[in-house]
C-alpha cells in the first residue's frame, strides 16, 4: 500500500502538491471561523448530582453564580461609615448600568452581617451577569474589573468569584502562551538548523506542521457545530502539530537523504521512503490517535476537547508527511542537500555512538538493567504523596491582582457566602417545617466546616437551603464535607449541589472514567503494536516501559508541584498541596502516546534490520543507531516547544510543560537508549516470536 502511495505521488508530484496546499490553505480560512465559536468552559461533570440541583436553581429560583465578587475595603473606617455607604451605593448604582450586568447585591443593600469581614472594614458585592454560561461570566467579569481597576472613590476594590478567577486564569494562560511560542518558534528553528544541517531541508516540517495546523482548524470547527469545544483546544493543535510535524519531517526527510545516498534516484528514493518511513509514520500516528482517544470516555468537554484535538491534529501530520512532504522531496531531490551549515549531518553512520552505546548496553544487560530501574524508582518514589486538586485562583502568580483577591476574601470573611453548599429537595415543599427536614438540618450544621444554614425557601414543589461552610470550595477538605455530608440521612429527593459538591463530582467523574480510558489505551495499543511487529513480547515491554517513564515522570512533578521543591527555579509558585486533575490527565496522555511515538520509530528500524538477516543484536546496535538521534533530535525540539510554558504564571501549565518535557527527554535518552536495548538483548529471539496463526494479522516490513 505505501509503495503505491510513493509511486502515485512521484507520477503526479507537482499536481499533488499544488491540489494539497490549496486544499489546506482553504481549510485553513474556513477553520479560522472555529475561533468564534470555541468557549473557556467544560471543567465541570455535565451528568453529575450537582449539575442537576445547579438545574433546579436556574429554573425554579433564578439562582446562578455572581460573575464577581467585589470585596470593597474601607481601609481604617467601618463599613458603616457615611461616606463608605454613600461611596458603596454609589459603586453598585454604577456597576447596575455596565453591559450583560443583571443585577447586585451586596451589604449595603440587606446590612446581612455574613456579608461583612471579620473587622467590620470591608463587605460584599455580588455582580451577576444575564447569562450564567463560563464566557458570560468570563466577559463581564473583565470590564467591570477593567473599568473599576483597584479603586473607587475611598474604597479599595479586590475583583474574586468565579468569573473573575476564571477570567484571570485564561488571561494569563493566553498571555504566557504568546509568550512561549515567541521563544519556542525560534529555538526550534535553530535546533532544526542544527539537526538537518542544512537551510532547505529544516524548513521541510513547516508544511507538515502548518499543513496538521490548518487542516486540524477546518475539522474542529465542524465539530463545533455538533458539541462544545474547548477553545484551549487549540493549545494542543498549535503544539502537537508543529512538535509531530518536526518529529514526521525528520524521519522521513532523513529516511530520504539515506537512501539517495545509498545511490537510488530521487523517485526511487522517495518511493522507498514512503514504503518505509511512511509505514512507520502511519503505525505511530495511529498508536498516538487512539491513546489521545480515550480522553473522549471522560465526562468534562474541556478534557474531550483534546480528545477531539488530538486526534484530529495527529491524522492531519499524518497526512502531511504521507502526501506533500514526499511530493516536495520529489521536487527538491539532491538540493534537500542545499545551503548545508553541518556536513556531518547528511551521512548517518551504522557505527556511531548510539550504535557504540547499543553493544556497551547489551555486554552488560543484567547491570545496565537493574542501575536504570533503580534510578527511575528514585524519580517515581514521591509519587506515593501525590494529590489532585482543581485550578483556582492560588494557579496565579502570588501578585496577581485576582490572587491578592482570593486571599484577602480568605482572610477576612469567616465563611464562603458565594460559594454554599446547595441543597435541593425534589417535591420537598411537603417538608417544610415537619420534623425530618429540622432533623435533617440539625445533622447538617453539627458538621465539621458549616458555619450556618439559611432559611429554607419553596419554589412550587421544590425547597431549597444553603449551608455557609469555611472551606475553599475546590480542594481536598471541601471534598470530604461533601462526601460526609452525602452520609447524613436525608429526605426523598435530596439533591446537594454548589462549587464544592461540583468540584466533588467533577473529580469523582474523572475517577469513574479513568479505568475504561486505560483499558482503552492498553488493549488498542498492545493489538497495534502487535499488527506492527509481529511480537507478543514487545507490545507488552513498550506498555509497561511507559508505565515505568510515566510514574518517574509523576513522581518528580509531585517532588516539584507538591512538596515545593525547585520552585524558585522554574519562576515561582504557590503550592497549593495538589495537582490539576486536568493537567495531570493531559501529561500521562500526551507522553504515553509521544513515548509510543519513539517506540515505533526505534522498533520499525530494529525490525528491518532483523528481517534483512542481521542478528539481534546487530540489528538492536544498528537500528538504535539509524533512529536514535531521530529520537533524541526530535525529543529536544518538542521538549523545547513545550517546555517554553515553564515560563508562564499559571501553575497549571507550568506543571503541564515541565512535566511534558521531563516525560519525553528520559523517554528518548533513558528508556530508548538504555533500558531498551538491555532487554532486547536479555530476550534474545523471543522478541520476535508470536503464535504462527497469529503471524497472518501482522504487516511485513
Amino acid at each position: 500500500m505505501f509503495e503505491r502511495l510513493g509511486r502515485v505521488i512521484v507520477q503526479r508530484k507537482a499536481k499533488v502538491l499544488v491540489i494539497f496546499l490549496i486544499t489546506f490553505i482553504g481549510a485553513g480560512a474556513v477553520g479560522s471561523l472555529a475561533f468564534g465559536r470555541l468557549d473557556s468552559g467544560g471543567y465541570t461533570n455535565p451528568n453529575s448530582e450537582s449539575a442537576k440541583a445547579y438545574k433546579y436553581l436556574q429554573e425554579n429560583f433564578n439562582i446562578e453564580d455572581p460573575a464577581v465578587v467585589l470585596v470593597v475595603d474601607a481601609g481604617s473606617r467601618s463599613v458603616d461609615d457615611v461616606t463608605v455607604v454613600s461611596d458603596a451605593l454609589a459603586l453598585t448604582a454604577e456597576l447596575k448600568q455596565v453591559k450583560n450586568v443583571s443585577r447586585t447585591f451586596s451589604y449595603w443593600d440587606m446590612k446581612a452581617p455574613q456579608l461583612k469581614s471579620t473587622d467590620g472594614k470591608a463587605a460584599y458585592i455580588f455582580v451577576y451577569a444575564t447569562k450564567s454560561d463560563f464566557d458570560s461570566l468570563g466577559e463581564v467579569a473583565e470590564v467591570v474589573t477593567r473599568t473599576f481597576e483597584d479603586k473607587y472613590r475611598s474604597l479599595n476594590l479586590y475583583s474574586t468569584g468565579t468569573g473573575a478567577a476564571g477570567n484571570a486564569i485564561n488571561g494569563q494562560i493566553s498571555k504566557d502562551l504568546y509568550k512561549s511560542e515567541a521563544i519556542a518558534i525560534p529555538l526550534t528553528f535553530l535546533l532544526l538548523l542544527f539537526i538537518f544541517g542544512g537551510l532547505v531541508a529544516s524548513a521541510t516540517p513547516l508544511v507538515v506542521g502548518v499543513s496538521a495546523i490548518l487542516g486540524s482548524f477546518f475539522v474542529i470547527y465542524l465539530i463545533s457545530l455538533l458539541t462544545d469545544v474547548s477553545i484551549f483546544a487549540i493549545n494542543l493543535i498549535t503544539g502537537l502539530g508543529l512538535g509531530l510535524g518536526i518529529d514526521y519531517s525528520l524521519l522521513i526527510v532523513n529516511r530520504f537523504r539515506e537512501e539517495l545516498h545509498r545511490g537510488l534516484s530521487v523517485n526511487d528514493a522517495v518511493i522507498k521512503t514512503v514504503a518505509t518511513a511512511g509505514r512507520t509514520v502511519f503505525f505511530s500516528g495511529l498508536t498516538i490517535m487512539v491513546t489521545l482517544g480515550s480522553m473522549l470516555v471522560f465526562p468534562l468537554y474541556f478534557l474531550k476537547s483534546f480528545g477531539y484535538a488530538g486526534i484530529t491534529v495527529v491524522a492531519m501530520a499524518v497526512i502531511g508527511a504521507l502526501v506533500p512532504l514526499p511530493a516536495m522531496l520529489a521536487l527538491l531531490g539532491h538540493r534537500i542537500d542545499k545551503y548545508t551549515v553541518r556536513k556531518s549531518a547528511l551521512t548517518p553512520k551504522e557505527d556511531g555512538g548510539w550504535a557504540k552505546t547499543a553493544h556497551f548496553v547489551m555486554r552488560r544487560p543484567v547491570a545496565v538493567l537493574l542501575l536504570t530501574l533503580v534510578g527511575l524508582s528514585v524519580f517515581a518514589a514521591p509519587i506515593k504523596d501525590i494529590a489532585f486538586g482543581q485550578v483556582d485562583s492560588k494557579v496565579l502568580p502570588k501578585d496577581h491582582p485576582a490572587a491578592i483577591a482570593a486571599r484577602v476574601a480568605d482572610e477576612r470573611f469567616p465563611g464562603r457566602e458565594s460559594v454554599p453548599v446547595e441543597f435541593v429537595i425534589e417535591n420537598g415543599a411537603k417538608f417544610l417545617g415537619s420534623a425530618e427536614l429540622m432533623k435533617y438540618q440539625e445533622a447538617i450544621s453539627s458538621t465539621e466546616g458549616i458555619l450556618y444554614l439559611t432559611d429554607a425557601v419553596t419554589s412550587g414543589a421544590i425547597l431549597r437551603f444553603n449551608a455557609i461552610h469555611s472551606m475553599s470550595p475546590r480542594s481536598l477538605p471541601a471534598e470530604a464535607l461533601i462526601d460526609e455530608l452525602r452520609e447524613i440521612p436525608a429526605p426523598d429527593g435530596t439533591l446537594i449541589g454548589g462549587a464544592a459538591a461540583d468540584y466533588t463530582d467533577t473529580q469523582q467523574g474523572i475517577a469513574d472514567a479513568l479505568p475504561w480510558a486505560l483499558l482503552w489505551i492498553s488493549v488498542s495499543v498492545l493489538l497495534l503494536l502487535f499488527i506492527f511487529t509481529g511480537s507478543i513480547l514487545l507490545p507488552i515491554k513498550a506498555v509497561l516501559l511507559n508505565v515505568l517513564s510515566l510514574a518517574a515522570t509523576l513522581g518528580v512533578v509531585t517532588w516539584i508541584f507538591i512538596d515545593g521543591n525547585l520552585a524558585n527555579l522554574l519562576g515561582g509558585f504557590t503550592v497549593t498541596g495538589t495537582l490539576d486533575t486536568g493537567s495531570v490527565i493531559l501529561i500521562a496522555v500526551t507522553t504515553f502516546g509521544l513515548s509510543m511515538d519513539y517506540e515505533v520509530f526505534l522498533l520499525s528500524r530494529i525490525k528491518e534490520e532483523y528481517e534483512a538477516g542481521k542478528s539481534n543484536s546487530d540489528a538492536v546496535a544498528i537500528g538504535l543507531q539509524k533512529s536514535a538521534r531521530i529520537i533524541t533530535a526530535a525529543a529536544f525540539v518538542l521538549a523545547v516547544v513545550f517546555g517554553a510554558f515553564i515560563l508562564g504564571g499559571v501553575t497549571s501549565i507550568k506543571m503541564l510543560g515541565f512535566g511534558v518535557a521531563f516525560a519525553i527527554l528520559i523517554d528518548a535518552t533513558i528508556v530508548r537508549g538504555l533500558l531498551v536495548p538491555a532487554l532486547m538483548r536479555l530476550f534474545g529471539a523471543a522478541n520476535w516470536w508470536a503464535p504462527k496463526r497469529l503471524k497472518r494479522f501482522t504487516i511485513s516490513h
